[in-house]
């Protein structure tokens, strides 16, 4: 086996492990954002009343499910 063909089929396999890795990664973060979104209804509480809202149980669930069908939305794309 020649030097050049070694060479060429290493440089190949880091190739190839970096495509893998890489959608691998995207993977699991998309599935681990669907299970964990990054905001709950407790931060949406918080942000509600900083910018002088008054949260009821009503808009609170309105705009999680919002969120969430924007979420699912954006991930059937």
């Amino acid at each position: 086996m020649s030097v050049g063909l070694a060479v060429f089929l290493i440089i190949l396999g880091v190739i190839a492990g970096a495509v893998a890795g890489f959608f691998g990664a995207r993977a699991y973060m998309k599935k681990y954002f669907r299970d964990n979104p990054p905001v709950n209804e407790d931060m949406m509480r918080t942000m509600m009343v900083q910018m002088g809202q008054k949260p009821s149980e009503k808009k609170l669930h309105q705009m999680m499910t919002a969120m969430k069908a924007q979420q699912q939305k954006s991930d059937k794309k």
